[in-house]
């Protein structure tokens, strides 16, 4: 058995459900530290809801040394009905030539290739400029707010150096490495709450009907071209989500009624944008209203450079394909990253049953992944080293 799988099983039999690490990133300190890693804890949080964060370097002290960072997260989402599994969920299982487990593909996986990969790199390349970190989360499956962003907060606060990261997020749809994200959509929920006048349904001229107020600045609203998104994004979407309405009687008009709604927008838009030009339409239909905003994230793009270039080579070279860059999906702890590292990628495997009952990645993907993370360090080794004759011979 390979060393990533037996690491992912170590891993998988970590019952992690966010935002406990079950002690997965003890496990993977041990690991990294015996490669000279620097191993920092950051956890985060109040006490009913404790973060388990990792911060994990190994620094040459070269002048013209840089950093990769692998970003990733130990939590996984609730199993749902165990009864449903073809076999216990935090029990790696074997059959169909597919490894079964929850955080099989999101993405414990992911984080055993990482480890292996910088074994296997270190081992053929003990002298090099290339400085390497990991930035490690039990909080990427629920909240959010004491994991990734709260560690790239401090590290930026105290001027730690970070120029490339992978996040090992399962991004593929086939086969490893047929699609990465070089950026993600930005995500900014509304919750409008219109007003109106409760009264019997059979005197209407004695009330005012919110829902009939708002109808016609929703139909607007749904019908806007908000952007026409580029040659990284889609356009941006708005979406209602939820509306909430009424009594419960079917003879009473009610008075209020509370729509939730959610853009994912591209970088054509900013969130201050996309605000002023929906408070421009429900000021214009004269509606009595309350709305406030949630802002998930922001979105990102990393445009083709040293760490795209990097996985399209390792990529091809390990599986001849010729990768798809895309921002599709959801956000992911790649938006609080690219604000502290000016390129950020997503590789990783098949997402396919990801949070589902019977998770689960292919045996055929797994080396390949953990060959294109080692051959992305050699690239950038590589490119560092060649960097460094130019300067030298200049000089």
């Amino acid at each position: 058995m390979s060393r990533t799988l037996q690491l992912a099983e170590q891993l998988i039999s970590r019952p992690s459900i966010t935002p406990d690490d079950a002690g997965c990133l003890e496990l993977l300190a041990a690991r990294l530290s015996a490669l000279g890693f620097q191993c920092e804890r950051m956890d985060s949080g109040p006490d009913h809801f404790h973060v388990h964060n990792l911060w994990a370097v190994r620094r040459t002290g070269l002048p013209h040394a840089k950093t990769l960072i692998f970003a990733g997260h130990t939590d996984v989402v609730p199993t749902g009905p165990v009864e449903q599994w073809s076999s216990p969920p935090f029990t790696p299982t074997y059959h169909d030539g597919k490894l079964f487990g929850r955080g099989a593909s999101d993405m414990k996986t992911s984080i055993a290739a990482f480890i292996v990969a910088v074994e296997d790199f270190l081992a053929a390349n003990a002298s090099t400029p290339l400085d390497i970190a990991f930035l490690l989360t039990s909080d990427e499956e629920g909240p959010g707010h004491d994991g990734t962003k709260i560690v790239c907060q401090a590290l930026s606060a105290r001027g730690e150096r970070m120029d490339w990261c992978i996040v090992g997020e399962p991004t593929a749809v086939k086969q490893t490495g047929d699609m990465i994200k070089n950026g993600r959509r930005g995500s900014l929920s509304g919750r409008l709450t219109v007003e109106g006048v409760q009264g019997h349904i059979a005197y209407p001229q004695l009330a005012r009907n919110p829902i009939h107020q708002a109808v016609p600045a929703l139909t607007e609203l749904a019908a806007m071209e908000w952007d026409q998104g580029n040659a990284f994004f889609p356009a941006t979407s708005w979406q209602i989500s939820n509306i909430h309405g009424g009594t419960g009687a079917s003879n009473v008009i009610p008075g209020e009624v509370v729509i939730d709604f959610n853009f994912r927008y591209s970088t054509e838009n900013t969130a201050e944008t996309l605000k002023q030009r929906v408070k421009s339409v429900l000021d214009r239909h004269a509606l009595e209203y309350d709305l406030t905003w949630s802002l998930s994230g922001e979105p990102f793009l990393t445009t083709p450079g040293d760490l795209v270039e990097a996985a399209q080579a390792a990529i091809r070279a390990e599986t001849g394909l010729e990768t798809e860059l895309s921002t599709s999906g959801g956000t992911s702890d790649g938006r609080f990253i690219a604000k502290v590292c000016p390129q950020v990628i997503e590789l990783g495997p098949p997402n396919a049953t990801i949070h589902k009952i019977n998770e689960h990645i292919v045996l055929a993907d797994v080396e390949p992944l953990t060959n294109i993370y080692r051959r992305m360090l050699e690239h950038l080794h590589a490119k560092l080293q060649a960097a460094a004759a130019t300067e030298g011979a200049a000089a």
